[in-house]
């Protein structure tokens, strides 16, 4: 096996530091860990001043943003008529978490009072009449790790041993964990893994108990509750890298995407408690078609024969086996 890169072994031993400094000889949980690798304002993942998503082989991942403006144009012709033509133009579009450098509106006439773009770090400023949209923002939150063991729960943290980082059971519950106890299941299989996105359900809470009405439009990858304590024995998180599914979560802090499922269950119930309605959760692909069909029927329609980039990148987004299937989309609106 071949050494560490010395670049590599010198972020490693920073990070090291301020996990050290942070948890003291304490193990962290999980989200302690992921909020140090992902959002650390100088080491992690999302702080960092490179390109993590496209296409290119410099990215990480890619994402339906990632296939030019037919992802925005889809998005606009959607989101109005969710709200309805007359209503729209009273509304501003504001995309929460975009990556630095771009929005899913950029060079496209859309029909919105205005377009606003909160990056990661940016306040949360939402008021008035609003379409609150965002794109694979809710599973990049921190979420706790627990794993059964006979008749309960253990939670799965992460510790620093002989300068390795470690999975480790934790002795008890997080506070965060113990306050949704009561809500896991009372029997699973030994070994069974189940990732808790719970800063995602917090996130959601924030922008929903903000003062604004209008169309909330979240894209994002998710299961049931039942579907993740019953269907996915080996948890859901992930790790990405140069376009791989990376098997060690620990490996690369900073250097590496971390990622879960976000419960869909808990995102409806919190929107439905600060009163969205209409509520509705539907493929990617159901999505744009039920509410932007006419425009992909246009963009099908003058492409020229033989190959086309617009043609192709509407086929990515709606194709069952690529981005149409993969990813769900949860929307409402608050009056």
């Amino acid at each position: 096996m071949f050494p560490p890169p010395a670049q590599d072994a010198a972020e490693d031993a920073r990070f090291h530091a301020v996990f050290r400094a942070k948890t003291g000889d304490r193990p962290a949980t999980f989200a302690e860990f992921m909020d140090l690798a992902l959002y650390h304002p100088e080491l992690g993942y999302y702080r960092r001043a490179r390109q993590r998503v496209g296409l290119t082989p410099a990215a990480d991942f890619y994402t339906a943003t990632s296939t030019g403006t037919v992802f925005g144009e889809l998005i606009a012709a959607a989101a109005e008529k969710l709200l309805h033509p007359a209503a729209a133009r009273d509304h501003t579009f504001v995309e929460i978490g975009a990556e630095p450098g771009g929005s899913v509106l950029e060079g496209i006439a859309h029909p919105f009072r205005e377009s606003r773009t909160c990056r990661l770090g940016d306040a949360h400023e939402l008021a008035g009449d609003c379409v609150v949209f965002s794109n694979e923002l809710f599973d990049a939150q921190p979420f706790h790790r627990l794993v059964r063991r006979g008749t309960e729960w253990r939670e799965l943290g992460v510790a620093l041993n002989d300068d390795h980082l470690v999975e480790q059971e934790l002795p008890a519950l997080s506070p965060p964990v113990a306050a949704v106890a009561a809500d896991l299941p009372v029997s699973a299989p030994e070994g069974y893994r189940l990732d808790l996105p719970l800063a995602a359900t917090e996130l959601c809470a924030q922008l929903a108990q903000a003062p604004w009405r209008g169309l909330f439009l979240a894209f994002d990858y998710g299961k049931t509750w039942h579907a993740l304590t019953t269907d996915t024995p080996s948890g859901t998180a992930r790790a990405y890298r140069s376009h791989r599914q990376v098997r060690d979560l620990l490996a690369d802090p900073g250097r590496q995407d971390l990622t879960c499922h976000v419960c869909w269950d808990w995102l409806e119930r919190t929107l439905a408690t600060a009163g969205f309605g209409a509520l509705r959760l539907e493929s990617q692909e159901s999505f744009l078609i039920r509410h932007a069909g006419a425009v992909a029927a246009q963009i099908t329609a003058a492409a020229a024969p033989g190959p086309d980039l617009r043609r192709s990148r509407l086929h990515e987004l709606l194709h069952p086996g690529l981005l149409g299937q993969r990813f769900q989309v949860l929307h409402g609106i608050r009056r």
